[in-house]
């Protein structure tokens, strides 16, 4: 299960020079122009975990494979993108790709970097989402009532289009009157680009990533949602760290009086708004993470790694992460009585350490 986050918003916002450094390389071109990206750019970075190398020390696994998030930059949109102003429709294709949203918006001070349509992060946000809405209403105008013989599913999946409408009519995300998984399944039929989760990136100016917690209180309240949709990110910085070794890293953001890389932070972010966690596989061949969503039973986990293990599954053997680096692996918890044989209606908890045992 991969998990794939859009950088989206005004052209020269920093999206580009934050997806170069979230790639550690310059594989988009972050031109001081608009229309830089003329193609979607896609990468896969690592998931920070440092529980890795330690279970690769215990177990003696020469190979480690953390989980993986896919970032795609896509080009910055500019009001009439929905009718094909700027690069248009063809962008917001790209958009009902991915899994959330990370929407990028400009409060850094270097008037060097042309606005190019970019007035304020509030004005901004507000003309992204409006291009947004308006592409979702034409998808939505386009669904037709049922006529005629009808069963009960259809006339409720209806009643939920008609209020997707009402919505989108109203100015406001369909996120927000998505109740429980049918309708989110009904959204993502629609490929409905207002009903993705969001993540806002504040992109600010150096001195400014200290007081990071306080800014990310001050523009949830600016934005109206919540502090958990907000993360405080200077591009310059993490551009500047993308070129260091992890030990500089390390000492470079101690000198800045922060914990985490942006990238950390936005990474952790994303999975707490898709609900998504980790649990760990231990062996002498490899040492991986693997990413399933909360509340995923044994055999679904075990199905992330091969299909035929969720069919053919029978037990999996699950020590909590902590107890498996106390007692230095696999033995040592099974001597202490730590190991635990779980069925098929166990959920899978974050940072499980698991060996599935599957049939033929």
């Amino acid at each position: 299960m991969s998990l794939s986050i859009g950088i989206v918003g005004l052209p020269n916002v920093g999206k580009s020079t934050l997806f170069n450094a979230l790639l550690k390389q310059q594989a988009a071109l972050a031109a001081n122009y608009p229309f830089a990206t003329i193609e979607p750019n896609v990468g896969v970075v690592p998931v920070p975990d440092e529980r890795l190398a330690k279970l690769a020390e215990i177990v003696g696994a020469k190979v480690i494979k953390p989980a993986t998030v896919e970032f795609v930059d896509i080009a910055g949109l500019v009001k009439g993108a929905h009718e094909g102003e700027g690069l248009g429709n063809k962008f917001l294709a790209h958009i009902r790709e991915v899994d959330v949203v990370c929407h990028v918006l400009r409060d850094f001070s270097d008037e060097n970097v042309l606005r190019e349509g970019s007035v304020s992060a509030k004005t901004d946000r507000e003309t992204i989402e409006t291009e947004l809405l308006l592409a979702d209403l034409e998808t939505l105008e386009k669904q037709r009532e049922p006529k005629g013989k009808i069963d009960k599913l259809e006339l409720q999946k209806w009643s939920i289009i008609t209020r997707f409408i009402e919505k989108a009519r109203s100015g406001e995300l369909i996120l927000e009157e998505i109740k429980n998984d049918d309708e989110a399944q009904i959204a993502k039929e629609l490929n409905l680009l207002t009903a993705k989760k969001i993540i806002y990136v504040i992109n600010v100016d150096e001195d400014k990533v200290k007081d990071s917690k306080g800014l990310m209180v001050s523009w949830a309240e600016k934005l109206g949602v919540t502090a958990e949709e907000v993360v405080i990110i200077s591009a310059q910085i993490e551009s500047e760290l993308a070129s260091l070794s992890d030990e500089d890293q390390l000492l470079y953001l101690k000198d800045l009086g922060v914990e985490e890389s942006g990238l950390e932070i936005l990474i952790k972010r994303a999975y707490q708004r898709l609900s998504l966690q980790s649990f760990l596989t231990a062996g002498v061949q490899e040492v991986r993470a693997w990413t399933v969503r909360a509340g995923a039973t044994a055999p679904e986990a075990a199905g992330v790694i091969h299909t035929d293990f969720e069919k053919n599954f029978i037990k999996a053997r699950v020590v909590d992460y902590d107890d498996f680096v106390k007692y230095l692996g696999w033995k040592g918890v099974k001597e202490i009585g730590k190991m635990r044989l779980e069925g098929r209606d166990y959920l899978m908890q974050e940072g499980d350490v698991v060996e599935f045992m599957v049939g033929k």
